[in-house]
C-alpha cells in the first residue's frame, strides 16, 4: 500500500528528606533517647497514614502545622475532582497513584477495574490471549470500562460504534473523552470534523472547531495530531495557511516518531519550505523514513544514493521500493542491476529479504 503524506490535492490521514547523622563522638543516655526518639518520629511520619497507624495517632496529638494547611492535603481531593483528573491514565500511572494514600486506593478502584475490562476487550477484539474474536463481548467490555470512568475504554467504544456505523454513539464517546482531556479522544473529534467538513455537503461541520481539537491534542503530545494539524496549518484548511508553523509541527511529529511526518520534514528542508534549505538535514531525515518503511522516501533515498555512486545500498532500497508497490523504483532498480555482478545481485536480494523497518508510532 502507497504511503503519501506531503499533501497532494488527492489526499483527503505522560526527595526524601535526608536522616539525621548519629552522634558518633558520645552523648549522654538522655541526649542518645532524645536523638532517637526524634529519629523515630521523623521515620514514623514519612510512611502513608493507610500503611501505618502510628502517624494518624501522632497527628492527632499534635496541631497541624499552618504549611500542611496552606499546601493543601491532597488526599482530601473529593473522589469525583480525582477521578476526572486520573481518567486518561494507563494502568501504570494509576498504580503509581493508587500508592499514594488509602483514600487515594479507594477513589481510583474504579479505574483500575476499567483496565482489566480494556484488556479483554482488547483480547477480544483481536482474538488475543488464548479467546476468539467476539466484537459483541469486546464492546460490552469498553463501555463497562467508559461507564467506570476511563477514557481510554471510551475512545475505544467510540471506535468500535464509528466502524459499525453508529456515528452518533461514537462522537458521544469521543466528545465525553475529550473533554475529559484524552488526546486520542481530542485527536478523533478533530478528525471526524475535517471529515464532514470534506464529505457532508447536507451537515457542514465547523473546520475551526475541529483544528481547535487537534490543536489540544498536539499540545499534549499526540504525534498523530500534530502531523493533521502541521497538514491543516499547510493547506490552510480550518486555519490561515502559515507553512513555517506546519513545518514546526511536521518535525515535532517526526521526532515523535511519526513516519509521514519524517518524510515531509525531509522535503521542507530539501525546498526551504518553513524551515531553512539544508541538503544535509533533508537527507537525515529522508534516510529515517526510508528506515521506518515510507516507500517513496525508500525510492527516494535510493535514487540519492545511486547519484552518488553506493550502487549496493541504492538497488536495496530501491528492491524494498519496489516490492511496496513503488513502480518508478523498478526500472531504476534494473538498470542498477545490470551493472552488478552475479554475487552483487544475489547480496542485494539476501539483504532486501532480511531487512525489517524500524519501529515507528502509528
Amino acid at each position: 500500500m502507497k504511503r503519501r503524506a506531503w499533501p497532494f490535492r488527492s489526499d483527503g490521514s505522560r526527595s526524601s528528606p535526608a536522616l539525621p547523622l548519629p552522634n558518633i563522638n558520645g552523648t549522654r543516655k538522655d541526649e542518645d533517647d532524645r536523638a532517637t526518639t526524634h529519629r523515630t518520629t521523623k521515620l514514623t511520619a514519612t510512611r502513608p497514614s493507610w500503611i501505618s497507624p502510628v502517624r494518624q495517632i501522632q497527628s492527632r496529638s499534635r496541631p497541624r502545622s499552618s504549611t500542611s494547611t496552606d499546601g493543601g492535603d491532597f488526599s482530601e481531593l473529593p473522589y469525583d475532582v480525582l477521578t476526572k483528573i486520573a481518567a486518561s491514565f494507563g494502568i501504570a500511572n494509576l498504580r503509581t497513584a493508587s500508592l499514594v494514600c488509602k483514600s487515594w486506593y479507594e477513589a481510583l478502584r474504579p479505574l483500575r477495574e476499567a483496565m482489566l475490562l480494556l484488556r479483554w476487550g482488547k483480547r477480544f477484539k483481536h482474538g488475543r490471549g488464548g479467546v476468539r474474536p467476539n466484537l459483541e463481548k469486546a464492546l460490552d467490555s469498553f463501555l463497562e470500562g467508559a461507564a467506570r470512568g476511563s477514557t481510554l475504554a471510551m475512545v475505544d467504544a467510540g471506535l468500535m460504534y464509528w466502524e459499525s456505523g453508529k456515528r452518533d454513539q461514537a462522537m458521544a464517546l469521543y466528545h465525553k473523552a475529550a473533554a475529559l482531556g484524552d488526546p486520542a479522544g481530542q485527536f478523533n473529534l478533530g478528525c471526524v470534523g475535517l471529515i464532514r467538513t470534506i464529505v457532508c455537503v447536507a451537515e457542514p461541520a465547523n473546520s475551526e472547531e475541529a483544528v481547535r481539537w487537534l490543536h489540544q491534542s498536539a499540545v499534549a503530545g499526540y504525534v498523530r495530531a500534530q502531523y493533521q494539524l502541521a497538514l491543516c496549518l499547510h493547506r490552510g484548511r480550518g486555519v490561515d495557511n502559515d507553512m513555517q508553523e506546519a513545518a514546526r509541527w511536521y518535525l515535532k511529529a517526526a521526532e515523535g516518531g511519526y513516519v509521514r511526518a519524517m518524510y515531509n520534514v525531509s522535503l521542507c528542508y530539501s525546498f526551504g519550505e518553513g524551515l531553512g534549505c539544508s541538503h544535509r538535514q533533508a537527507r537525515k531525515w529522508m534516510k529515517r523514513a526510508a528506515d521506518h518503511g515510507h516507500t517513496k522516501a525508500q525510492f527516494e533515498h535510493g535514487l540519492a544514493l545511486f547519484s552518488e555512486g553506493d550502487m549496493l545500498k541504492a538497488v536495496v532500497y530501491l528492491e524494498l521500493a519496489t516490492r511496496a508497490g513503488e513502480t518508478a523504483a523498478a526500472h531504476v532498480k534494473n538498470v542498477i542491476l545490470q551493472q552488478l555482478s552475479a554475487t552483487s545481485r544475489d547480496r542485494v536480494l539476501v539483504l532486501a529479504d532480511h531487512w525489517r523497518a524500524l519501529p515507528a508510532t502509528s
